[in-house]
């Protein structure tokens, strides 16, 4: 094999003993082969040390966009908990953590609560809210504890001319550690110089050290002839649809060949979400079919569309519904959660000529008597009595609306952390707009 092991780990081991300052590692994992050997060269390179030494903090991130391909869902959790448990069982001091988009970000929130158009590849709107955001708010947490923080990647020269270009950009002559954009983070990237041939034999002769084999990994990659979709951390990453594994959604490319190779070699179970997918290109690329000629702020300008129409949010719902009915009982996957078809009826009654309901169409689609009109009506006579009561005073209105908009979505979260700094950045956004009237 031409891979030098014992340099890699070597490398590896320099930069993990002799760096005094302690800074946490935080490895980027998406299960794919690149972030695989990365984190399994770093395992079996701590596995050399005396447990005695091994004290600066390993965090495992692995970011669930709540759109991933299904398949490699299912894989990557396996593969996640299989990797806690050998970490505490053999003493490396790493945890796991997956990070999530916040459910008033989620796509399906935005795309069919809000009407936001499926992403193309000069608007992007997902990547900042899917990936970028709940991963930097991870790492950000890591730098206010610590002060400073190293990003371990899988990135690769071999993999692409604009990784190799990237790569060489930002990194520091003479030094492993290269600057990152976010403030007082810098990038380890050990296996940058590892080409794909050598990485393959790699994986194929080395067995993972939290157990099991990579027999599954390589039967995936065949099956789908894909990659792995690396951790995002800035918007130069590029989409992962193409032949990567990412999400299933994906409509910033013109064709998903891993979902499509996955099902070509068996998995028809994913057939309804790749017309799902390719019913959202037809939505984007006809926007006179499916948007409405105004934006959301009512104005009307030649050549720029507003919101999908509410009869196309309508559709997608009901599609992903029966796709989710049809396949969650064989296959046991959620392509929708509660808590985002709540937050969307939100949306949706806030659009207060949207007459059908989110239970409606649930209620269609699995044969149920779901009623949410009671919380419906309830909440449409507290919105009513706030606008008698602020007509004078539409700014307070807003403020009031957005504010109760906070709490919900908070509490949809199931969770009120941020709560209290939310409410004031919306305060302080409220003063400084008065004091601009005053002037």
């Amino acid at each position: 094999m031409a891979l030098d092991l014992r340099y890699l780990e070597n490398e590896v081991l320099d930069q993990y003993l002799y760096d005094e300052s302690q800074r946490p590692w935080i490895i980027g994992f998406s299960g794919g082969k690149d972030s695989t050997m990365l984190l399994q060269v770093v395992w079996k390179s701590l596995k050399k040390v005396d447990p005695i030494l091994l004290t600066r903090r390993i965090y495992v991130v692995c970011n669930d966009t709540m759109v991933e391909n299904p398949r490699m869902v299912k894989f990557i959790k396996t593969t996640l908990n299989r990797i806690q448990i050998a970490a505490k069982d053999q003493q490396i001091p790493l945890t796991v953590h997956e990070t999530m988009p916040r459910v008033e970000d989620s796509f399906w929130v935005r795309l069919i609560g809000l009407g936001y158009p499926a992403p193309n590849r000069f608007v992007r709107w997902c990547t900042e809210r899917l990936k970028i955001n709940p991963t930097t708010r991870f790492i950000t947490e890591k730098i206010s504890e610590a002060g400073e923080a190293i990003i371990l990647l899988g990135t690769r020269s071999a993999e692409s001319g604009n990784r190799a270009r990237s790569i060489k950009r930002h990194e520091i002559k003479g030094q492993r550690l290269r600057k990152h954009q976010l403030p007082n983070t810098f990038v380890f990237a050990p296996i940058k110089d590892v080409s794909t041939n050598e990485l393959w034999q790699y994986l194929n002769q080395v067995p993972p050290p939290w157990g099991g084999t990579h027999k599954e990994l390589v039967t995936l990659y065949r099956n789908a002839n894909a990659g792995d979709c690396p951790l995002v951390i800035d918007e130069t990453t590029p989409s992962c649809g193409n032949s990567r594994f990412g999400c299933w959604t994906c409509t910033v490319v013109n064709k998903d060949k891993s979902m499509e190779g996955l099902i070509d070699n068996g998995e028809e179970w994913m057939q309804p979400l790749s017309e799902i997918r390719d019913f959202l290109v037809e939505t984007r690329d006809n926007p006179e079919l499916y948007r409405d000629p105004r934006r959301r702020n009512g104005e009307l300008k030649e050549g720029v569309w507003g919101p999908y129409l509410f009869e196309t949010r309508a559709e997608i719902l009901r599609r992903i519904l029966k796709a989710q009915k049809d396949i969650e009982e064989t296959e046991g996957v959620e392509l929708i959660s509660q808590q985002e078809l709540v937050l969307i009826q939100y949306h949706w009654f806030r659009d207060s000529f949207f007459e059908t309901k989110v239970s409606d169409i649930y209620n269609q689609v699995y044969k149920t008597s779901i009623d949410m009109g009671k919380q419906e009506e309830k909440q449409r006579e507290e919105e009513e009595l706030l606008a008698k009561s602020c007509k004078d005073e539409p700014r307070d209105l807003k403020f009031i609306m957005d504010c109760l908009a906070l709490q919900k979505t908070k509490t949809l979260m199931m969770r009120k952390r941020g709560l209290q700094a939310d409410l004031e950045k919306r305060l302080d956004l409220l003063v400084k707009e008065i004091k601009e009237v005053s002037k």
